[in-house]
């Protein structure tokens, strides 16, 4: 070997890194794949929820959520549409006048809403309270009037008192009609229910060979207009109260409904275009229902065949009534033309 020769030669191996160094890449790589992991799953999230979106908040009962109609096919949510409120009009007579062809008449009236049975609040069930009676009353919107009508009012001594207390602002409306023929017709009903009751004639007088009526026959007592009168006159002005003829609401009941549309501020809306005469019961009848497309006559109770009745108890009958009726025509401001 030469003298002075090259060093021997130096390992190929590499050196090893730091363990510094080491450690920091470690953590890099970690970094990388925790977000690459967070990254697949925010969108598998989003994913779910592009396919099933989260619900919309609930409104409250009986709202809408803007830009959401109520499909009109589904009922309304629970408490409904309106508000329930106490009467502004109330039917309180008289039994056997028109009083259920009035109400029925006026139902067509979009800005009427009406209780369906008969309340009988102020007479039977005052002590229930005005909430309970609320409860019956038809939803409301603004503008439109809710109605009750119980005929009994009338001639129950407490109930202008009670209706007043209610609201002294409480419109009433009376259908009055011939007090003989409501008499027949009241025993009519009676006897249809009853058929062993005694005769019209026996009921009628007290004594027949002198011709004394018996007054306290309800059908004789509720006739006599004036005396229930002068008790709703001590609690309403007479211009509060509307008197309907149960005769004209037969032969002209658009005519009798406009005038109640006026009484109670209302636009007139019912006219002759809603009425047809039914020859077979002598009614007049409605020829589109609330609520419904097809012609609409009262039950089969109206218009039924009054009992024969010896003309000369009538003749008595309208003897008795004569006076009561002229001071009911003054009192009320109308004649009814009753004979």
């Amino acid at each position: 070997m030469a003298r002075g020769g090259a060093p021997p030669a130096s390992s190929s191996a590499p050196e090893p890194l730091p363990r510094r160094a080491l450690r920091k890449l470690l953590l890099v790589l970690g970094s990388l794949l925790m977000s690459l992991y967070a990254s697949y799953c925010l969108a598998g999230a989003a994913r779910v929820l592009a396919r099933d979106p989260a619900p919309a908040p609930l409104a409250p009962a009986g709202e809408e959520l803007a830009g959401t109609p109520r499909d009109p096919l589904m009922p309304p949510q629970p408490g409904g549409e309106g508000t329930k409120r106490l009467p502004q009009a109330v039917i309180i007579g008289v039994k056997k006048g028109g009083t259920r062809a009035l109400l029925e008449f006026l139902r067509v009236h979009p800005d009427v809403r009406a209780a369906g049975a008969e309340p009988h609040f102020f007479d039977r069930n005052y002590g229930r309270g005005l909430a309970w009676y609320r409860d019956l009353m038809p939803r409301t919107l603004d503008g439109q009037i809710t109605m009750e009508k119980t005929p009994s009012y009338f001639v129950t001594k407490e109930a202008p008192a009670r209706i007043s207390a209610m609201s002294k602002g409480t419109k009433l409306i009376v259908v009055v009609r011939d007090p003989v023929t409501r008499a027949i017709s009241d025993y009519t009903q009676t006897l249809s229910k009853k058929p062993d009751i005694p005769t019209f004639e026996s009921l009628a007088f007290k004594n027949r060979t002198t011709g004394l009526i018996d007054t306290s026959w309800s059908a004789i007592q509720i006739g006599i207009y004036a005396k229930h009168l002068e008790n709703w006159l001590l609690y309403f002005p007479i211009g509060q109260i509307l008197f309907v003829s149960g005769e004209r609401l037969i032969s002209d009941p658009a005519g009798e409904l406009g005038r109640v549309q006026d009484f109670l501020g209302l636009k007139r809306i019912i006219t002759d275009k809603h009425f047809y005469f039914n020859k077979t019961k002598g009614f007049p009848c409605l020829k589109k229902a609330e609520g419904s497309s097809k012609p609409h006559c009262l039950g089969k109770t109206k218009g039924r065949t009054h009992p024969n009745i010896d003309q000369k108890v009538v003749q008595r009958l309208r003897e008795f009534y004569r006076p009561f009726n002229m001071k009911f025509y003054q009192m009320s401001g109308q004649d009814f033309g009753w004979e």
